[in-house]
């Protein structure tokens, strides 16, 4: 099985590398964009067959190591 995590900060987290890109976006034409956010990716391949086992574990990584509670939220999907 395949989890797929996306981890963004929080809405009220200020996001400066957002908000640099939107600045740079913004400089290069690109004035439609109303604001952007950043946040981080991550593919993980699971040797199990049970999905309700894979969620677990997933979300307990996420709990434990991608992501940092006070700051970030995170979803994943399990395919």
């Amino acid at each position: 099985m395949k989890a797929k995590v996306i981890i963004k900060l929080k809405d009220t987290i200020l996001d400066p590398q957002g908000l640099t890109i939107h600045h740079a976006l913004e400089t290069l034409g690109y004035k439609n964009i109303e604001s952007l956010r950043s946040g981080k990716f991550f593919e993980i391949e699971l040797n199990v067959e049970d999905k309700e086992k894979a969620v677990e574990i997933v979300d307990e990584i996420c709990k434990k190591l991608l992501a940092n509670p006070v700051t970030e939220e995170y979803q994943f999907t399990i395919e």
